[in-house]
């Protein structure tokens, strides 16, 4: 008898298999970290087949964990690092190029070209973004144009684009489904929020042709059905969610105001906007937090580069510490007011700065500065950036983001979760499921098959481990807050 969902958490640097029972409790996970590839200065690249080979080991591995064979699964979800590029042959599947991921920078002198020619209303008015290298459009017009014969093949429909999902789906279902969902495409700039349609003057801007693209569906509903071979058994699958998204879901943040905040390899800031499309006057984004029986919901949501990829780069690029879990005994042994500010602007600065020339710094080092310092600066470097995405939303939404709940690796980290709560001034609340996102992906698939009848059942599962309440004199925030303000103002470009 089908007893679990099996969501799909495809990342960027790993990939999990998670069961999930019908209450929304993990019953076993698989986890493979694959290669990252840098050719290039500000250049991000991932092998398609690293991806697509961890996906299914991690799958395969989840069940041999709990068990059982692929007979107990009822669906499956997929939710994504999003952005991320690839495009393949219709035919054989191949891809043509690797996928370039979220984090790169390569079209930023593209997309600066796009802002002086004035196109950046236009794109905002229609997408909800901003023009940046982030997000998927100025991507896979690089391909199109520095691929050999990629725009030619493009042409003839011999090509496919696609998101993650998008691919992923394409190698599940034995290339039988070419399809995203409403979440990944909003993050494209080349679909209209407001319509929800891929947008004609969009893709003529960018050089797209139309039959590129993947068809567009709700995040809940039918996906298609793997091919047998893969997991012993054919599989529908029913869910599908960008990962910040995802974890919105998983952080049944249903309601307008409601707010989260995903730590992982960045930071994903979500304000649940309902069925307004706000436009933010501190240059957040606005984006479909997901589309249900075709009704949209809206987000507005803040994005910061590089978080858990902080403290990747302490650990394997500095080597200050072996394991992610000493970075909170470290912190810990660190005099109060420091002085340091690390800024991690490895990839550019995110929102609300957009500045993809600006690089990494380190400020404030003395003699007695040592290596807990530095880990302690690196971790508050990312509630600093929390911070800043915190004022925006309360200044273009009236205030409305209140109490914060957290997700992603970085919150099971109790110094920085208490920093967090300090900093913004707020109640922090962690889940007892930390898993959010990988759970907000088996939560659209049980919404398709019944299991759930409603978001409000949803709800009902969602339970708070522990709320973190702020401490931190409101004199202290502040001086904290301005020396990271002067640090971010020396390494930005623009």
């Amino acid at each position: 008898m089908a007893s679990y969902l099996l969501p799909i958490d495809q990342g960027t640097t790993s990939s999990r298999a998670i069961l999930f029972d019908r209450d929304g409790r993990g019953v076993a996970v698989a986890q493979e970290e694959f290669p990252q590839h840098f050719p290039h200065d500000g250049w991000v690249e991932h092998n398609p087949e690293d991806l697509w080979e961890s996906v299914l080991r991690t799958c395969r591995q989840v069940l041999d964990k709990a068990g059982v064979d692929a007979s107990a699964v009822a669906a499956i979800g997929i939710t994504n690092q999003r952005e991320t590029t690839l495009m393949w042959d219709r035919h054989t599947g191949e891809p043509i190029y690797n996928a370039i991921v979220w984090q790169d920078r390569r079209t930023a002198e593209a997309c600066q070209a796009l802002t002086d020619a004035g196109h950046d209303t236009l794109i905002r008015e229609r997408s909800g973004l901003v023009i940046d290298p982030y997000f998927s459009a100025s991507k896979l017009q690089w391909l199109l144009d520095n691929v050999d014969g990629a725009r030619e093949r493009a042409e003839r429909g011999e090509l496919a684009f696609g998101t993650v999902d998008s691919f992923l789906l394409w190698r599940l279902t034995g290339g039988q489904v070419h399809a995203t969902d409403a979440t990944n495409a909003s993050r494209t700039a080349l679909f209209n929020i407001h319509e929800q349609r891929w947008d004609e003057d969009l893709l003529a801007l960018f050089g797209i042709p139309a039959s590129l693209l993947p068809e567009v569906r709700d995040c809940s509903g039918d996906f298609g059905t793997t091919q047998p071979e893969w997991l012993g058994e054919a599989l529908p699958i029913r869910g599908v969610a960008g990962d910040q998204q995802a974890a919105l879901i998983g952080q049944a943040c249903f309601e307008p105001g409601m707010t989260k905040s995903t730590y992982g390899t960045g930071c994903f800031m979500v304000l649940n906007t309902g069925d307004r499309a706000e436009t933010s006057r501190n240059r957040l984004l606005t984006t479909v937090a997901y589309r249900l029986d075709g009704r949209v919901t809206y987000a507005m949501e803040g994005s910061i580069f590089v978080a858990g990829a902080t403290v990747q780069w302490l650990r394997d690029g500095l080597k200050l510490f072996a394991e992610a879990a000493e970075s909170e005994q470290l912190a810990r042994s660190t005099r109060k007011g420091h002085g340091v500010y690390l800024v991690p602007a490895f990839t550019g600065l995110g929102a609300p700065h957009w500045d993809p020339q600006a690089r990494g710094a380190i400020f404030g080092l003395t003699r007695d500065t040592g290596i807990a310092e530095i880990v302690a600066a690196g971790l508050q470097s990312v509630c600093y950036q929390t911070r800043d995405l915190q004022t925006c939303m309360n200044d273009d939404v009236a205030g409305r983001a209140g109490t914060l709940r957290v997700d992603g690796g970085m919150v099971g980290n109790d110094w920085v979760m208490q920093f967090l709560a300090d900093m913004l001034g707020v109640a922090v609340d962690r889940p007892r499921t930390l898993e959010t996102t990988a759970l907000g992906a088996a939560y659209l698939a049980g919404l398709a098959i019944g299991w759930y009848a409603d978001l409000d059942e949803i709800a009902r599962l969602w339970h708070c481990e522990r709320t973190f309440e702020p401490q931190m004199a409101e004199e202290e925030r502040e001086t904290l807050y301005a020396g990271w303000q002067d640090a971010v103002d020396r390494v930005k470009c623009r």
